[in-house]
């Protein structure tokens, strides 16, 4: 089964010009290299912030919409993802469980199944 584990959007994650610290990036490239070699990366990529994004919005019949970023509500907005290979949800939610935390002062991963 192929799952999407979502890194959610932060304050900090949203500032321009944001870069993770050396300490954060040296352990998240040590968690992704342990995924790639277990066989469990199927993509992973960070995202820029929203500012450097648009939405399309449909609404009924009328043409869509389109929004320019930035967009407020950083809890809903996705920082970078993963496509993992794994066995059930569970196992999926163990291994995030292991996962360096995504944002210095804590964070939050969504993690959904990808419809076959």
């Amino acid at each position: 089964m192929r799952f999407l584990v979502m890194v959610k959007a932060s304050p900090e994650s949203e500032a321009a010009g944001y870069q993770p610290g050396a300490v954060e990036l040296a352990e998240m490239s040590k968690f992704n290299e342990r995924l790639l070699n277990e066989g469990r990366i199927v993509l992973a990529e960070g995202l820029t912030s929203s500012a450097e994004g648009v939405r399309v919005v449909f609404d009924g019949d009328v043409e869509p919409k389109v929004i320019d970023g930035p967009f407020a509500e950083t809890k809903e907005l996705v920082a970078g993802f993963w496509v993992l290979n794994g066995e059930s949800l569970e196992d999926v939610v163990e291994l995030m469980r292991q996962a360096p935390n995504p944002e210095e002062r804590g964070g939050v991963i969504e993690i959904r199944t990808i419809s076959e």
